[in-house]
């Protein structure tokens, strides 16, 4: 069933564009970008976010032929639209060096395995326990926020070669990391090669 975009929705989008150009970035990559800018209100994530079109492709043709997405915190499972998500965190428990975060990423990969997308956008440790998994993602959005942690643990995302969407500040959370695999959702599988004609 085609997604209902609602007026307001189409607005912010159409003010979105008047401020910033997106045209150049591949389609994508653009909607990830737009998507993220729009749920923060911060223009800032188009210079600040990193991605790669081919990882996108890959994840976007997984995504829609039904990989399974986990997600750090419930948080960022209520901002995920039009998909069920794995969320193992009430299941978990801190340890010796171990954070209640990563705990749950090792119990979510138990349940789904190589192939899945892993959304984090809470916690640098739950990004961290990730990278130490031979988890074989499809994709890695890995945008948690903090002061601590969470600028290193997304370098880390990225020294690592893993697909992935990352940023390079301390800024993130739920909502952003929520958006970009809502980016990933939204954008038709018929137009995910072609120039975007998408309205949002």
């Amino acid at each position: 069933m085609p997604r209902v975009v609602h007026p307001i929705e189409q607005e912010s989008f159409r003010r979105l564009r008047t401020r910033l150009d997106t045209s150049h970035f591949p389609p994508l990559t653009r909607a990830v970008v737009e998507r993220v800018i729009h749920s923060a209100a911060d223009l800032g994530y188009a210079a600040d976010l990193v991605t790669d079109e081919q990882a996108l492709e890959r994840a976007h043709a997984a995504l829609h032929a039904g990989a399974p997405v986990v997600v750090d915190v419930e948080m960022v499972a209520a901002g995920i639209t039009r998909r069920d998500t794995v969320c193992r965190l009430k299941d978990a428990k801190s340890g010796p060096g171990l954070t209640r975060s990563a705990h749950a990423i090792r119990l979510a990969y138990e349940d789904v395995g190589p192939g899945a997308l892993w959304v984090i956008g809470c916690a640098p440790t739950a990004l961290e326990e990730l990278l130490t998994l031979n988890a074989d993602p499809a994709l890695v959005i890995g945008l948690p926020v903090g002061f601590v942690g969470a600028a290193e643990s997304k370098a880390a995302l990225r020294e690592s070669g893993l697909p992935a969407v990352s940023n390079v500040s301390e800024k993130g959370g739920s909502a952003v990391a929520a958006a970009a695999l809502n980016a990933l959702l939204y954008h038709p599988v018929s137009k995910a090669f072609g120039p975007s004609k998408e309205k949002s």
